[in-house]
């Protein structure tokens, strides 16, 4: 009989060192030590070595694009584990192989193996004490390889350089879009931030980027220079043309290294076709190195790709849209696409909207949460123009921010708000104003709740 049940698997995992829980201290060796979580995969013979990686950085869009990659390698027929952080609902998430979740009584199992070498690690901490995301790492890899994974797909956690993930060679590196995020941590400029995404490149990789700042593909470039390593661009060697668009998905061409592919993918968001182009050559790359990696697998595989959470419809009657949009920079995509897709408020910008795009006369709400530490004023400025009525509110996370200085914010720009205790308050509030448009907006926490709330990802 198992010593755990998975409420204490759970506890076990958050009683390590959780800097996703609170503030993260400066982003050093001395807080982020890779030798540590090298000395545990030793230990347990070295997991993160069985399978080709595929290993995704970036501000934005990394969990979207690593969510292609796998949807298509898994299509393909190869066994695929999938490393994502944070989660939406429950930590299960956050380790999937093919397309599922790892089992409540896996990760118990998972835990309840490995507990002796984590706490030998831990305890003699010869490079610092282990970490709860360092810890989820390891449970990733050991499950991969216990799945016997042909590929794993691995999201950077933050930065790239000092993340736990970092301890595997990949195969091909993808570093989407970056912007100002975790400033404190990463740096308080592109080129210092990119230095740290740019820390995923190893010789013997190939590196993707998506579309970036002059600034940080500067220092993407050089970093592949230094390595002797490729390095392929969206934009200009890999490039996507989009073809139209409803409120399920959206339709594209993508102009490959190796052809063109017409697709659809249903994820919303201009952003999300630089993913899918990334993507694309990366899953090229592959087909290159002799994997069976087919067309039609590629447009299979895009197509039904689940990647919950962005730009989400949740509900049709009245519209409910959430996405994590973050940071300054997602919150300027996200109204773009508010705009876009959906029609909003489009007499605000200089975008010309088709006619076909709905309206909504009865008005719109933003219901809007963010955590600690996040730039709550840039993600209001890009906001704050687009909604009749705004409801600030907070999730249950233990980092998310105090209603009152979202509130202060919005206050600067004239715009009185309401405030909800919690997420269910706030729909309900929304609902209530029988608006035809609901947004939820400023993070992953906060849609995840919303998205249990609604109980359904579509209602017709």
């Amino acid at each position: 009989m198992s010593a755990f049940n998975y409420q204490q698997a759970l506890d076990y995992i958050y009683s390590f060192i959780d800097y996703e829980g609170t503030y993260k201290p400066q982003y050093n060796t001395a807080n982020y030590d890779l030798r540590r979580v090298a000395v545990l995969l030793e230990r347990l013979g070295n997991p993160h070595q069985a399978a080709k990686s595929v290993h995704v950085a970036g501000t934005k869009g990394k969990g979207s694009t690593s969510a292609m990659v796998a949807s298509v390698l898994t299509t393909s027929g190869y066994v695929t584990g999938l490393y994502t952080s944070p989660h939406l609902h429950k930590v299960n998430e956050r380790i999937r192989v093919d397309g599922q979740d790892i089992a409540d009584e896996e990760l118990v199992d998972l835990v309840e193996l490995l507990k002796p070498d984590i706490e030998a690690v831990h305890q003699r901490a010869t490079y610092g004490r282990l970490t709860t995301f360092e810890l989820l790492t390891v449970l990733a890899f050991t499950y991969f390889g216990q799945k016997e994974a042909d590929f794993q797909v691995l999201e950077v956690g933050m930065g790239g350089r000092l993340d736990a993930t970092n301890v595997i060679s990949p195969s091909v590196c993808i570093i989407t879009a970056i912007s100002f995020d975790h400033v404190a941590a990463l740096g308080k400029t592109l080129s210092q931030i990119a230095a740290e995404k740019a820390g995923i490149i190893k010789p013997g990789s190939i590196v993707i980027s998506s579309p970036q700042p002059a600034e940080a593909a500067r220092i993407i470039e050089k970093t592949c220079l230094n390595y002797n390593v490729p390095m392929l661009r969206v934009g200009s060697d890999i490039r996507w043309q989009s073809k139209g668009f409803d409120m399920d998905k959206q339709w594209f061409t993508v102009d490959g290294i190796s052809g063109s592919y017409e697709l659809s993918i249903p994820l919303l968001g201009t952003h999300q076709l630089d993913n899918a182009a990334a993507a694309v050559a990366a899953l090229e790359l592959l087909s290159q190195q002799g994997y069976s990696i087919s067309r039609e697998s590629i447009a299979a595989g895009l197509g039904g790709v689940v990647w919950p959470g962005r730009l989400q419809v949740l509900r049709r009657q009245p519209l409910i849209v959430a996405d994590g949009a973050h940071n300054p920079e997602s919150a300027r995509g996200l109204k773009q696409s508010l705009v876009k897709y959906f029609g909003l408020s489009a007499e605000l910008t200089k975008e010309a909207v088709s006619n076909s795009v709905p309206k909504y006369p009865g008005g719109s709400v933003l219901i809007i949460g963010a955590s600690s530490g996040k730039d709550i004023a840039g993600i209001v400025a890009e906001l704050h123009s687009l909604f009749d009525s705004v409801i600030v509110t907070s999730s249950r996370h233990p980092r998310a921010m105090a209603p009152s200085l979202i509130e202060s914010e919005f206050t600067r720009y004239g715009i009185e708000v309401v405030t909800a205790d919690d997420v269910a308050v706030a729909l309900s509030l929304a609902l209530s104003m029988n608006r035809d448009f609901i947004c939820i907006a400023g993070s992953l926490f906060l849609v995840g709740e919303a998205i249990e709330r609604v109980n359904m990802p579509y209602t017709e």
